[in-house]
C-alpha cells in the first residue's frame, strides 16, 4: 500500500519511498501512466540494493493519488512532482523523466534548480501538448476542443482513448520550456530509441540544442521504442542514473 501527501493544492499524491543515501533518485511518470511501471519498479530495487534513497509516486489523476485525469493539466503535474520533492525528499535530487516526466522534470529544474543533481531523460517529451497533439489535431478536432471541450485520441497502451481536454491544451502553453532560455547547470543524460513511434527523434535533438549547460548528452538506442523497458534499456538507465550522481 502506497502512503499519501497531502499538499497545499488539496490533492491527495500516492507515493513509495526507499530511505537510503543522497543523492536520492526521483522517477517522474509519464502521461496516464503510474508509478508501478517497469523502469520505476527497476530503478527501485536498483535503489535499495545500492542503499540510494528513492521516491516514486503518482500525479494527480494518475494511479491511487485523488482527482480525476482530465481535470488535470501539466501545470497540475508539475506542482504535485514539486511539493513531493520539497516534502518528501532531502537535499539534490536525481531526476528521471520518462516522456511526460522529462517535461515535469525540466519544469522542476527550472523553478528549483538548487534541488536538482542531474537529469535523466527517457523519451522526454516537453511541450507535446502544443508541438505535438495541437500541431497534429485537424479542423474537426479543433472545433471539437472549442465546442464540447475535449476531443477522444487513439491510445497504443490502452483500450480506452485518451480524453485531451482544452484546459490540457490551454494550460499546457504556460508550462511550455523550449521557448526560453532553459539552463541545466548538472549533468543530463537524454536517452531515446529511435523507433520511438511517439517522441520524434527530433525532438531529442530540439532539447538538445535548445538546453544550455556543460554537460549534457544524448544517447540514441536503435530499435528502441517508446517503452524503453527492455533488460539493455533499463541498464542504461541505470548507468545514466550512476553517471549524473
Amino acid at each position: 500500500m502506497p502512503d499519501y501527501l497531502n499538499t497545499s493544492s488539496g490533492r491527495r499524491i500516492a507515493y513509495h519511498k526507499t530511505d537510503g543515501a543522497g543523492p536520492g533518485v526521483v522517477f517522474l511518470g509519464g502521461f496516464k501512466s503510474d508509478m508501478e511501471g517497469t523502469k520505476a519498479i527497476y530503478l527501485e530495487d536498483w535503489a535499495k540494493a545500492q542503499g540510494r534513497a528513492f521516491l516514486r509516486f503518482d500525479y494527480s489523476g494518475h494511479g491511487q493519488s485523488s482527482e480525476s485525469f482530465t481535470d488535470g493539466s501539466i501545470g497540475d503535474w508539475a506542482e504535485d512532482a514539486m511539493a513531493a520533492i520539497s516534502e518528501l525528499t532531502d537535499g539534490p535530487q536525481v531526476l528521471v523523466g520518462s516522456s511526460m516526466g522529462g517535461w515535469i522534470a525540466l519544469l522542476v529544474c527550472r523553478a528549483m534548480s538548487e534541488r536538482v543533481a542531474g537529469l535523466v531523460g527517457i523519451a522526454a517529451a516537453p511541450d507535446f501538448t502544443e508541438d505535438s497533439m495541437w500541431a497534429g489535431f485537424d479542423d474537426a478536432q479543433r472545433a471539437a476542443l472549442a465546442e464540447v471541450g475535449q476531443v477522444e485520441l487513439p491510445s497504443d497502451y490502452s483500450d480506452e482513448p485518451y480524453i485531451i481536454t482544452r484546459r490540457l491544451i490551454e494550460e499546457g502553453r504556460d508550462q511550455l520550456v523550449l521557448r526560453d532560455p532553459l539552463p541545466l547547470p548538472f549533468p543530463v543524460r537524454l536517452l531515446q530509441g529511435t523507433a520511438d513511434e511517439d517522441v520524434e527523434l527530433s525532438v531529442a535533438l530540439r532539447l538538445l540544442d535548445h538546453a544550455e549547460g556543460d554537460d549534457i548528452r544524448l544517447t540514441l538506442v536503435k530499435s528502441a521504442d517508446h517503452r524503453f523497458s527492455d533488460d539493455a534499456c533499463l541498464r542504461l538507465i541505470e548507468r545514466a542514473v550512476v553517471d549524473v550522481s
